[in-house]
């Protein structure tokens, strides 16, 4: 009977035991399932339709930790060069930032390219040392930032040419990832988007490091680049390779062939050439480009000086940014919905939009206006980049078509910075900027018009050949 009675309580303190280490177990897995559960969704999303069996789910991926890594150093540098001085000191500082950072760039930036080129069998290592270099240098600006030092604009110029860098490489990259009966225009479009949703999830917890301290941001933007390093090397070998590949001439015609190549091509019918309406496409893209460059520079301290009515700098400044990111979020989306139909009219059609845009806003310059033109602005800049993605996929010889979207995208990053120096040196005023910036679009525009339109009306059969 005792025996029983033991066998009994040692029975329920066994219970008791197993209860206590079950609900311990529970409670440690509802706490562990927001991470977990929210990875689950973020990698079914980002592998779904094939893109996982490929390699273009952990670009996806590797893509939305370049975007929240680079927002990080750029809240903190907003807050150390532009947010803690008077607004014209800020623009002494900006425009130093841009002479030793963005002036240089504009020369380093056409080698980029070129150099990648020469590197195919080593892209993960190119974008796995690009997220390097930018970790480092994020620990170099922390230690500026603290002490003052002007270390801070070479290791600034270093993230830029990094950051770039890494972009170009991406761009190449796409193209030896896609599924199936994957177009181009989607895989971008999903790459795109991913970059944007990390970049506005990464610049509220930014803002919120950058509560701390001013190097915070850049501590979180260390460990992200770590991350995103190690995460390069995860990309399928055939990444790095470049089997069937050329190099790309962004030339439309025989005649702009120079070089040492000319007396080759002689011998062989053909050119290595990306034909003319990815030229007049990339050309319209570029007036897109330096439109982009100029507003952010320009509205930063048009804004500062003169808030949206009844709101504050900082609010101002939100505002016209979310407006552009949800645009950019939106032209993406599009893109991906209208996939490769009618390249050369959707990129016509945006540009004009952009242009009445710019056009109304400069006449009737008021808050409203101002935020539709970042959306407008941010909108017709992804829906043309995803448009010109279509027209190199259909018009450009799969053995230079790498090349070319390296080459396309440094052209483009050129414009951007162009676009931000004119509007750091802008009066500040609304009408008279804005009109510069309508200026800036309809060159683009009524310079690329016809082509396209002849392009599209050829209905593309005017393709580049390769030698």
């Amino acid at each position: 009977m005792n025996d029983v009675a033991a066998t009994d309580r040692g029975s329920v303190r066994g219970g008791g035991s197993g209860r206590v280490g079950g609900a311990v177990r529970a409670v440690g897995r509802a706490l562990h399932f927001p991470v977990t559960g929210t990875a689950r969704g973020i990698r079914k999303v980002t592998h779904a339709h094939g893109a996982g069996e490929s390699g273009l789910g952990k670009l996806i991926e590797l893509h939305a930790v370049n975007g929240a890594g680079d927002v990080m150093i750029t809240v903190a540098l907003a807050s150390t060069v532009f947010f803690s001085v008077p607004t014209d000191e800020a623009r002494g500082r900006v425009a130093l930032y841009l002479a030793i950072t963005m002036a240089p760039f504009t020369v380093l930036a056409p080698v980029i390219g070129p150099l990648l080129d020469r590197l195919p069998h080593g892209r993960r290592a190119a974008m796995a040392g690009a997220m390097l270099a930018r970790a480092l240098l994020a620990l170099i600006i922390s230690g500026a930032v603290a002490s003052g030092s002007l270390e801070l604009y070479p290791a600034a110029l270093g993230v830029l040419v990094a950051s770039k860098a890494y972009g170009v490489v991406r761009s190449a990259v796409v193209p030896r990832l896609l599924p199936p009966a994957f177009s181009l225009v989607k895989a971008n479009s999903r790459v795109t988007l991913a970059g944007l949703l990390a970049t506005g999830v990464a610049a509220p917890i930014g803002a919120g490091l950058h509560a701390l301290g001013d190097p915070w941001p850049l501590y979180g933007a260390f460990v992200i680049f770590v991350a995103g390093t190690f995460l390069s090397f995860s990309l399928p070998p055939k990444v790095d390779s470049a089997k069937g590949e050329d190099v790309a001439l962004l030339a439309a015609d025989e005649q702009h062939l120079h070089g040492p190549r000319r007396k080759q091509q002689a011998k062989r019918p053909g050119l290595r050439t990306v034909g003319p309406a990815v030229t007049h496409a990339l050309a319209a893209n570029a007036a897109l480009r330096c439109l982009s460059g100029f507003l952010i520079f320009f509205l930063a301290f048009l804004l500062r000086e003169h808030p949206l009515t009844g709101e504050s700098a900082a609010v101002s400044l939100g505002i016209v940014g979310v407006s552009a990111g949800t645009g950019n979020a939106l032209g993406t989306a599009v893109g991906a919905w209208l996939k490769s139909k009618a390249p050369e009219i959707i990129i016509v059609t945006v540009v004009a939009v952009a242009l009445g845009t710019a056009i109304v806003a400069a006449v009737f310059f008021g808050a409203f206006l101002v935020a539709c033109l970042a959306a407008v602005a941010g909108f017709a800049q992804a829906l043309a980049k995803l448009s010109l993605d279509a027209l190199i996929q259909r018009d450009v010889p799969e053995q230079v078509r790498t090349s070319a979207f390296a080459r396309s995208e440094t052209l483009l990053q050129m414009a951007w910075v162009f676009g931000g120096a004119v509007g750091i040196v802008m009066p500040l005023n609304g009408t008279l900027g804005l009109t510069v910036a309508a200026a800036f679009v309809a060159v683009g525009w009524l310079s690329t018009l016809r082509g396209l339109l002849a392009s599209a009306r050829h209905g593309g059969r005017t393709r580049a050949r390769v030698a």
